[in-house]
């Protein structure tokens, strides 16, 4: 199975592994912008050069030995789980992506077909009922991830546990799991754990969020599109990521960590 999702800078500098929804894109620009002193020209999960990654064939040697042999600092980045699904669903689901079209081309008319989803009209722009809808795509994600039905779960909503466990199952170890919410500070750690060729000044650093400008503007506070049973269904999905990751579970308006994360914890439930 090898390292999916990891990327390492061409220096070898560190390792990281992508958890899509949790700042991947700052981090790949600032990872880029550590071996080469500017930043990839368009979205980094594009770039097919000055960035190690499991995608690349001829990079995968590379990331594979240096993990095993834990040759460089690695890290990963993990979000609260209520506001990361309903950035999924903003994104993914109501979204146009960068290509000017939908998300996995049939994904949305099965959705708005099987679930009553609205999106927000063809550029998804329009104004509809935005929390009802939201409740109807966590049921779809639960349907996904549960039963694998009517598809496999996709990356965007799939337990961040899940992305972390591979690169601990296969034989990698992580120094630092960074919070989204505790951008700056996490990421600093990471820095002062390494070497770079060019020095990074985080408070300089544009935030490239790719996925900003996709979709409709969420118009609510993130609590009120949990009612009871949202709620019950985010934790069926994401409970061992709230409990992992430090997030509460019990309030959706609490978008920071409760706690320091236990990296031995981590490497010990996961690592199964």
């Amino acid at each position: 199975m090898g390292f999916p999702g990891t990327w390492m800078t061409e220096s070898e500098s560190t390792v990281y592994r992508v958890v899509p929804k949790c700042a991947c894109s700052t981090i790949g620009q600032i990872l880029y912008y550590s071996d080469h002193g500017e930043f990839f020209d368009g979205d980094i999960h594009d770039a097919t050069s000055g960035l190690h990654k499991w995608a690349l064939d001829e990079s995968q040697p590379l990331i594979e030995k240096n993990v095993k042999d834990h040759a460089s600092f690695a890290f990963t980045c993990v979000r609260n789980p209520y506001t990361r699904v309903l950035s999924s669903f903003f994104d993914k689901i109501c979204g146009i992506q960068r290509n000017g079209n939908r998300y996995r081309g049939n994904l949305v008319p099965l959705v708005t077909q099987k679930y009553g989803i609205e999106v927000g009209g063809e550029d998804g722009k329009q104004e509809f009922d935005q929390i009802a809808s939201f409740r109807r795509f966590l049921l779809f994600a639960r349907d996904t991830i549960r039963w694998r039905k009517p598809m496999d779960p996709d990356i965007h909503w799939s337990a961040m546990s899940g992305h972390v466990s591979t690169f601990i199952v296969n034989g990698g170890h992580y120094d630092k799991i960074v919070h989204t919410e505790r951008f700056n500070e996490g990421m600093q750690d990471v820095l002062d754990a390494i070497e770079t060729r060019v020095e990074v000044d985080l408070d300089t650093i544009p935030r490239f969020n790719e996925s900003e400008g996709h979709g409709p503007k969420r118009m609510h506070p993130v609590a009120d599109y949990f009612d009871d049973l949202s709620m019950h269904l985010v934790r069926e999905i994401y409970k061992r990521d709230f409990d992992l990751f430090k997030y509460d579970m019990d309030d959706p308006g609490n978008k920071m960590p409760v706690a320091e994360i236990d990296l031995d914890e981590v490497h010990a439930r996961l690592g199964d």
